[in-house]
């Protein structure tokens, strides 16, 4: 395998060890700095010029794409996936974890645990957001920080309201989220590759700092996470688009909470508080999928004229209920079922003779006329407002 990794510094600890680990293995590599790049857009010929010399082909690419380049830098990686070459994370993945508002809104229509979080620019909407996240103490997020770089926690909320204005002032946007009072200065780091945790340990914020990050002084220890917080990290950088990430997860009373997705994580605290080869196990993992390169499936169906892919649900009550896949009729009108979805289980290819059940969701691909036919009146369901909690209430127990 040809390897290619997009990094900007060669001799940092991450990018060293994913040459070191490549070479072991036989593998050819090249350490390529990402703003060397131009890009090339031609009638059929995607093309990459590398310091100005048209580049040689590769089989992959591990990028390991800085914040502050990540306009150009998920650029280069849209134009490797152009020319059917791997990306160990794909350009639009890398573009959903960069921007904590936007991961948060994927993650928050699938059934993974967050912290409440909200968004808001006008003034007068920052007071009733605070109460909505359950009043103060608060955590105020810079949407695009990093290594706990704008993250302030407000013990109040004068406090929080002051900060809150004062980073508007100067146009930054932020976000206002619940403090999980149980986890204060813990989280939990799971290192996905793949569908698989290859190593997880634990980081503790020390002296009075709340954040638990490494560059802020964080001790570590390697753990065992349990399936649940395996799963969620798993099924986490999979909604994100991400096949090689860094989770970072709370540990609530409710179970694991999600805080941050992180498209370029670092190997050297992981890996020596673990004492793991997780650098090995990226490459490994990238060797065996060079021959399934990215594709955008939407671009593949524009040549098949009145197909496409799209997700049917069976409410309750559907004449689909009880009938398996096959008695459903969808083989007969040329629609496949691709993955079938119950609850937080995900069901690839699931087998003609599996009975569908309320709730359940096809994600098929086939005509689309056929598909329209099927999805049920949509039924505009009413908001129930929300009960406002009343902190710490007194019951009466007089009689």
């Amino acid at each position: 395998m040809k390897l290619g990794i997009l990094s900007c510094n060669r001799y940092c600890y991450s990018t060293r060890r994913l040459r070191e680990a490549a070479i072991d293995r036989g593998h050819e590599v090249k350490v390529l700095n990402t703003l060397k790049f131009a890009i090339d857009l031609e009638k059929g010929e995607p093309d990459l010029y590398f310091r100005s010399k048209q580049l040689s082909s590769y089989d992959a690419v591990l990028p390991r794409i800085g914040a502050s380049i990540t306009y150009f830098g998920t650029a280069v990686v849209r134009q490797f996936e152009q020319m059917d070459v791997f990306p160990a994370n794909s350009s639009s993945g890398i573009t959903n974890s960069r921007d904590k508002l936007r991961s948060l809104q994927i993650l928050s229509r699938h059934h993974i645990g967050i912290p409440q979080t909200t968004f808001v620019r006008d003034r007068a909407d920052v007071l009733p957001a605070i109460e909505r996240v359950g009043g103060a103490p608060v955590v105020i997020k810079l949407i695009e920080g990093t290594q706990g770089v704008g993250v302030i926690l407000a013990d109040s909320v004068k406090i929080a309201e002051a900060i809150i204005e004062t980073l508007q002032s100067t146009k930054q946007n932020v976000l206002v989220q619940k403090f999980v009072k149980e986890s204060r200065g813990r989280d939990v780091r799971a290192f996905v590759v793949g569908d698989q945790v290859v190593a997880a340990m634990r980081r503790v914020a020390q002296g009075g700092e709340f954040r638990s990050n490494v560059h802020r002084g964080g001790t570590t220890e390697p753990i065992e996470l349990d399936d649940r917080y395996r799963e969620t990290a798993v099924r986490a950088a999979q909604i994100m688009g991400l096949r090689v990430a860094g989770v970072d997860m709370l540990e609530s009373s409710d179970g694991p909470q999600v805080m941050e997705v992180n498209s370029s994580p670092g190997l050297e605290g992981i890996e020596s508080c673990t004492k793991l080869d997780i650098a090995g196990a990226i490459v490994d993992y990238i060797a065996a999928q060079v021959d399934f390169p990215e594709i955008d499936i939407r671009q593949r169906l524009t040549v098949s004229r009145g197909y496409g892919v799209t997700e049917l649900r069976i409410p309750e009550g559907s004449e689909y209920c009880g009938k398996t896949i096959d008695e459903s009729g969808l083989p007969d009108l040329d629609i496949n079922v691709l993955t079938l979805y119950r609850g937080t289980a995900v069901i690839p290819n699931p087998r003609l003779k599996r009975t569908l059940e309320p709730g359940d969701r096809l994600l098929c691909f086939g005509k689309l006329d056929a598909m329209r036919g099927m999805i049920p009146e949509k039924v505009i369901k009413k908001r129930q407002p929300k009960v406002k909690k009343l902190p710490n209430a007194k019951v009466d127990q007089a009689k």
